[in-house]
């Protein structure tokens, strides 16, 4: 594999910094934008818009218009070829799709963004990577738990890993301390009904707690 070029490094290592991504679902686009506001109040700056939002390229527009660089937008769930072009265009600075398909990888490789692939088991962790995957998206990583990206690492210590799917305050400590470099948090960061019912207080309360754990998690807190 290439090299990363310069700008994949720089939005690499704040992912690392970050260590967490909020995977977004809304369910409208400025229910979406509000959640967005009540996370960022909380501390978390790592955004990952899913496709399954409505007018999801719409709104990270409007998110990168709003926070600049104050935020790490990204658009995940991509799972067709024309999604690749109207994340570039959209602003996102990294493309995630939820599993390992060639053609679709080799666009989202090719778009210049970083990547993340969704990837289970050995062969597809591994594909992935060849792929030319920036990092590798663990996926329902829910299943398996912290013990099974400890075992991915054993034969795969190279590659930079990210679970989504099961990521708690609680057990953020045995994700990172399993060797993740950040961990996708949906559902039980930004709950889609807490938008749907205006309680967004509770949104930031909850990224408030969760960038206290994190903090903990790392050691630096």
């Amino acid at each position: 594999m290439s090299a990363p070029s310069p700008e994949k490094e720089a939005t690499l290592q704040r992912i690392k910094d970050l260590g967490l991504i909020a995977v977004i679902r809304g369910p409208s686009a400025e229910l979406t934008l509000a959640m967005v506001d009540a996370l960022v109040a909380g501390g978390v700056q790592g955004i990952e818009i899913t496709y399954t939002t409505p007018e999801a390229t719409w709104v990270v527009q409007r998110l990168c218009e709003r926070y600049g660089e104050e935020i790490l937008p990204g658009m995940g769930t991509l799972t067709r070829f024309e999604q690749v072009e109207e994340a570039v265009q959209a602003g996102a600075r990294f493309v995630v799709s939820p599993h390992y398909e060639p053609g679709l990888a080799r666009a989202l490789v090719e778009s210049g963004l970083l990547t993340m692939l969704g990837a289970f088991t050995p062969s597809e962790v591994w594909q992935a990577f060849k792929a030319g995957s920036d990092v590798v998206k663990i996926f329902p990583a829910s299943v398996a738990g912290p013990e099974y990206i400890k075992a991915l690492r054993g034969p795969f210590p190279e590659i930079p890993m990210m679970p989504t799917g099961g990521v708690t305050q609680d057990n953020l400590s045995d994700w990172f301390a399993a060797g993740v470099i950040a961990v996708g948090a949906g559902s039980n960061l930004c709950p889609q009904k807490w938008a749907k019912e205006g309680r967004f207080k509770e949104i930031t309360q909850t990224a408030e707690d969760f960038v206290r754990a994190l903090a903990r998690a790392r050691g630096s807190g």
